[in-house]
C-alpha cells in the first residue's frame, strides 16, 4: 500500500493522490515525495471508488458548435489543460448548429451526471439544473456566466490600425448568423467605423454562407465582393481561417497582399504566424478563455451558495505581422472585375 511505503496516514495520500482542495495544508516536500511514489509504482486512483465515496461524478460536458481548426480546438485545448491538473474527465459533444441535437445532447450530459457544463459558441438560452459557462455567451440567463472578447475594443484596434495606414475603402467578411459573436461583432465594428468616419458600403460587405469553418468560405466571400468591381484597400475578415481564404481569392484576381489590399483577420489561431504572408490579425485568447471558463464552472461546483459572475470579459490584443501595409493611392480593384463607372 502506498501509505505503508511512504509511512504517511491513507488519507494524506488519498488527499495528495486525488488533488483535494484540502491537500494544499500539506507540506509541498510531502505532496513531491507521494507524487514521486505514484509515479514509481504507477499507481492510479480509483475514480469509481472516489465517485461513490463522494456522491460525485467529477465529470464535465463540453458541448461545441463543431469540432474543427481555429477557434473550437483552441478554446477546447484551454478546457482540457484546465481539467487534467484539476483531476476531472468531461464528455464533447457537437450540435453543428442543430436545435434537435442541442436539445438532446444537453439532456444526454444532464443523464450522465455531468457536474456542470462549458458551452462553447453555443446558445445558451434557458437555465440548467447544473452550473453553466458559456464561451462567447451574449444572453443573460439566469446561471450561466458568460466569457466573452471586448468586442468593441478589438473593432477598434483592427480598425484604428488600418485607419493609421490611410486605408478609408476598407470590406468587411462578417460571421455567420448562427455564430454567437457575429451580432456583437458587427455592431462594435459599425460602431468604431462611426467613430472614425470611415464609409461601410453594402457593396464591400459581404456574409459568410454555410454551417463550418473553413478557409472555401472565406475565398468565396471574397469573390462575392471582387464580382462587385467597387474599388477597395484593405479587407477585415470575421476570422483567421475567412481571411486566408479571402487572400487566395485576391490572389487570383491579381492583387497582392499587402502592396494592393491588406487583410486583418481575427482570432489568432495557431496557423496565422505561419501563413504567407503572415496574418495581422485581432488575438482573442482563446485558449486562455477555454482555461477561464473551466476554472469559472468548477468554482461554482465548489461553491454552489455563492454569487454567480454573469460576465467575465478578456482583452483583445492587435498582433502585427505581415498582411497589412501602408495604403497606395490608387485603390485595388480586380482585374477580372469591372472597372467601376
Amino acid at each position: 500500500m502506498l501509505a505503508d511505503f511512504l509511512g504517511l496516514s491513507p488519507a494524506t495520500v488519498s488527499l495528495v493522490i486525488n488533488k483535494s482542495p484540502a491537500a494544499a495544508a500539506i507540506p509541498q516536500d510531502t505532496k513531491d515525495r507521494i507524487m514521486a511514489a505514484a509515479q514509481q509504482f504507477n499507481y492510479r486512483p480509483n475514480f469509481m471508488a472516489r465517485s461513490l465515496r463522494t456522491q460525485r461524478s467529477f465529470t464535465l460536458g463540453v458541448v461545441v458548435a463543431e469540432v474543427s481548426e481555429g477557434y473550437a480546438a483552441l478554446v477546447l485545448g484551454g478546457i482540457e489543460d484546465f481539467l487534467l491538473n484539476e483531476g476531472y474527465f468531461y464528455f464533447v459533444v457537437s450540435h453543428r448548429h442543430r436545435p434537435d441535437l442541442l436539445e438532446d445532447y444537453s439532456k444526454l450530459l444532464l443523464a450522465r451526471n455531468v457536474e456542470g457544463i462549458v458551452a462553447v459558441d453555443t446558445p445558451c438560452n434557458v437555465s440548467m439544473p447544473v452550473p453553466v459557462v458559456a464561451v462567447s455567451g451574449h444572453h443573460e440567463v439566469e446561471g450561466v456566466t458568460s466569457v466573452i472578447v471586448d468586442h468593441d475594443r478589438a473593432a477598434a484596434l483592427a480598425l484604428e490600425h488600418l485607419h493609421g495606414l490611410g486605408h478609408r475603402q476598407i470590406a468587411f467578411i462578417r460571421g455567420q448568423d448562427f455564430s454567437s459573436d457575429s451580432a456583437c461583432r458587427w455592431q462594435a465594428i459599425t460602431n468604431a467605423a462611426e467613430r472614425l468616419k470611415l464609409p461601410i458600403p453594402s457593396s464591400l460587405t459581404v456574409k459568410l454562407e454555410g454551417d463550418i469553418s473553413a478557409p472555401e468560405l472565406g475565398y468565396a466571400a471574397a469573390k462575392r465582393i471582387l464580382s462587385g468591381g467597387q474599388p477597395f484597400t484593405a479587407l477585415f475578415a470575421f476570422n483567421d481561417i475567412s481571411a486566408i481564404g479571402a487572400i487566395r481569392a485576391l490572389r487570383e484576381a491579381g492583387l497582392r497582399v499587402p502592396e494592393d489590399v491588406s487583410v486583418v483577420g481575427f482570432d489568432d489561431i495557431q496557423g496565422a504566424a505561419f501563413h504567407n504572408p503572415a496574418l495581422t490579425t485581432i488575438r482573442q485568447p482563446l485558449r486562455e478563455m477555454g482555461k477561464i471558463a473551466a476554472a469559472a464552472v468548477l468554482h461554482r461546483i465548489g461553491n454552489a451558495e455563492g454569487k454567480i459572475t454573469a460576465r467575465i470579459v478578456v482583452q483583445p490584443e492587435l498582433v502585427l505581422r505581415e498582411s497589412t501595409a501602408r495604403c497606395n493611392r490608387k485603390p485595388a480593384v480586380s482585374r477580372a472585375a469591372p472597372s467601376p463607372r
